[in-house]
């Protein structure tokens, strides 16, 4: 009788990388969950479907603190996949593993009542992206290279996420995050301004925070230091 010898494949590994939302809590943490649950009312499925990361390098906290942070965000279903700036001696048993190394990138997707995972369209390949179209419900477009223009308008429970500036000659009704590279230069410029959240270099607004008397009008958005300004175009 023969015996036949399969050769099977050698084991292959790869490198991938994957945008992923960072929570750097502060301090009152009451506060910034307070302030985190206002978000979350806003846009309820702001975390479904998203890899997040949680960095505590300001907190510095104890053992015992940290794990009732992470149980915290687990009570509000955001599932922490690691944790930053935290000692491996404080991450015990059931708590996500430790993580370094990362490098600022982009984030999001926020549905309300469109899929809990919209479709996200990833471009690459250049310094610029321009859509001719408008960009719909449900629709999340990811450019980490560099600009985004938008000739049309940006629907509500849409997300337009770019490594650089984002130019809207519609109306933005859904949610525009710039600089998602790490650009605090970065701006957002729009026609009619009804944004359900808007974000620059990591540091978010929502609508509630939003001055009434710029809804409707061209309006620009940047940062100055740690502050988020808008001032109307016209």
């Amino acid at each position: 009788m023969t015996s036949q010898t399969q050769t099977r494949p050698p084991i292959r590994f790869r490198g991938r990388s994957f945008l992923a939302v960072v929570l750097a809590p502060e301090a009152p943490i009451e506060d910034w969950l307070a302030d985190l649950d206002a978000l979350a009312k806003r846009s309820p499925a702001f975390f479904a479907g998203r890899a997040v990361i949680l960095d505590v390098t300001a907190l510095a906290p104890s053992p015992d603190a940290l794990k009732d942070l992470v149980a915290a965000l687990r009570q509000r279903e955001i599932p922490i996949m690691g944790i930053e700036g935290a000692g491996a001696g404080s991450l015990g048993p059931g708590m996500p593993p430790p993580l370094n190394g990362g490098r600022p990138s982009g984030e999001v997707a926020m549905p309300g009542e469109a899929p809990a995972s919209p479709p996200v369209e990833r471009v690459t390949g250049a310094k610029s992206l321009m859509l001719e179209s408008p960009v719909r419900s449900g629709q999340a477009i990811l450019f980490p290279e560099g600009d985004v223009t938008v000739m049309g308008s940006v629907a509500s429970g849409a997300e337009i996420i770019a490594g650089g500036s984002i130019h809207i000659y519609g109306a933005l009704r859904g949610r525009a995050i710039a600089g998602a590279a790490g650009s605090p230069g970065a701006r957002i410029f729009c026609r009619k301004f009804e944004p359900e959240l808007l974000a620059i270099d990591g540091l978010y607004r929502i609508a509630d925070d939003i001055d009434p008397s710029l809804r409707g009008r061209a309006v620009q958005v940047w940062l100055d230091g740690d502050a988020m300004r808008t001032a109307a175009l016209d």
